[in-house]
């Protein structure tokens, strides 16, 4: 359960490039997968072992600077109400604008962490050229380049340290969060399942605009159950409501336990419901997908098993994901849904004996051994479960640098052969012996 950071500023002052750093550094250490498709909306970072998602505001905008200049207030005073820690980056180059001014008013009024970034200093001469941004009222700067990375060390240091601590909350509830693209059915689902009207139901898409919990308690399991507003692509967001409310959506998928991704049966997977899966296994969550609405689509036999198959392929590697095919509208499914969701929350936190994981894997390791590498052998000894919230498996080997992605994914799909992590992502780790 990462902070979220918002970087704020107006156009061209380099958000985007320093936003797209961020995310680099983050996607180098954790999402050495294929075909992991990113948004540049928001994305995970982490910075001297602490974890945040960085918001890009810079995109909420489109248009002149005119456009900016009406709506900017709006704009930034979301990305100051939902974000933990704020970076107002200004340029060097352009020196203190009128729109800096009155962002600038805007953040001195609120108690949050800011850090105010001068861009493109990349020179001494542009180092002296920054002082005049002590004008805008807000205290020491930060000087860095968002090009070459030269002082973003520097200003990530500082941010850590104010952002909050993460909290593991044992006490709470487990949450199981329904997300997915504007208009899928979300909030009809869980109005079906606790049986009255609770949420607002409309043909326009967008209704919901916020994040709201609802205890249920079904199978003799107690769990919150979150209604999110709809995600959808940079490029559609336009109302201030709106950006808030993917904002919103983000943070419920970081915060959740399961993700209950839903998708419209008349549309196809397509790339923004497939963000929300990426993000939702890049935070290592619990997923299930329901395809709502599949009373409206012409079916043949094999309906269901070409349409599971043409997911399989989009989402792979990652393919151990329960899919359901429902019909909110005819309460078709619905219950099996939370099931299946209870499931995969089960196999989240499940735990394998170190003894019982060696007697099974170290056999078939031995039958099927890493592929030597410049005439070296590896040899795998030992295996064992970490003690994270979600499946992690360390194999200790001699030479663990010359393990390669594909044999790693060997193992765990050979874990998943043997015990159910059905809708969990799972992470493995070679270690020296």
């Amino acid at each position: 359960m990462g902070a979220i950071v918002a970087i704020v500023g107006r156009p061209n002052v380099g958000k985007s490039t320093f936003f797209n750093r961020l995310i680099q550094r983050r996607e180098a250490i954790v999402d050495a997968v294929s075909g992991v498709t990113r948004d540049r909306h928001y994305g995970k970072s982490d910075w001297n072992g602490k974890e945040f998602s960085v918001i890009d505001t810079g995109g909420y905008v489109l248009g002149s600077d005119d456009v900016f200049e009406k709506e900017i207030d709006k704009q930034v005073e979301l990305a100051i109400d939902e974000a933990d820690a704020i970076i107002f980056m200004v340029d060097v180059e352009s020196g203190v604008t009128g729109m800096d001014e009155d962002v600038a008013k805007l953040l001195r009024r609120v108690d949050k962490p800011t850090f105010l970034a001068v861009n493109k200093v990349d020179n001494t001469q542009r180092m002296a050229d920054a002082v005049e941004f002590y004008s805008l009222g807000l205290g020491e700067y930060y000087t860095l380049s968002s090009i070459n990375g030269s002082g973003t060390g520097e200003l990530l240091d500082a941010l850590v340290e104010v952002l909050p601590d993460e909290k593991e909350e044992e006490s709470e509830l487990p949450r199981f969060a329904v997300v997915g693209r504007p208009n899928a059915g979300k909030s009809s689902f869980i109005n079906a399942l606790i049986g009255e009207d609770r949420y607002i139901v409309t043909d326009i898409a967008g209704t919901t605009r916020d994040s709201i919990d609802t205890k249920y308690n079904r199978f003799g399991f107690e769990f919150n159950l979150v209604d999110t507003a709809g995600i959808r692509r940079k490029s559609k967001v336009k109302e201030d409501l709106e950006f808030y409310s993917v904002m919103r959506s983000v943070r419920a998928i970081e915060y959740c336990d399961v993700c209950i991704l839903m998708m419209d049966a008349t549309r196809v997977f397509d790339g923004q419901v497939q963000n929300i899966f990426w993000l939702a296994q890049r935070n290592n969550k619990g997923i299930v997908i329901l395809v709502n609405k599949w009373d409206l689509v012409e079916k043949e036999t094999n309906s269901v098993k070409e349409y599971t198959k043409a997911i399989h392929e989009i989402i792979s590697p990652f393919e151990d994901v329960p899919i359901l095919f429902i019909s909110v509208l005819n309460k078709q499914r619905i219950y099996k849904a939370i099931e299946t969701a209870v499931d995969v929350y089960k196999n989240r936190s499940k735990k394998i004996p170190t003894r019982k994981l060696n007697d099974i894997m170290l056999p078939i390791i031995e039958k099927t051994p890493p592929p030597a590498t410049k005439g070296k052998y590896v040899k795998i000894k030992f295996c064992t479960q970490l003690p994270t919230p979600y499946p992690q498996f360390a194999f200790f080997c001699n030479l663990p640098q010359y393990v390669k992605d594909p044999y790693k994914r060997f193992l765990e799909n050979k874990i998943r052969e043997n015990f159910d992590f059905t809708g969990v992502p799972m992470t493995i780790f070679m270690r020296k012996k």
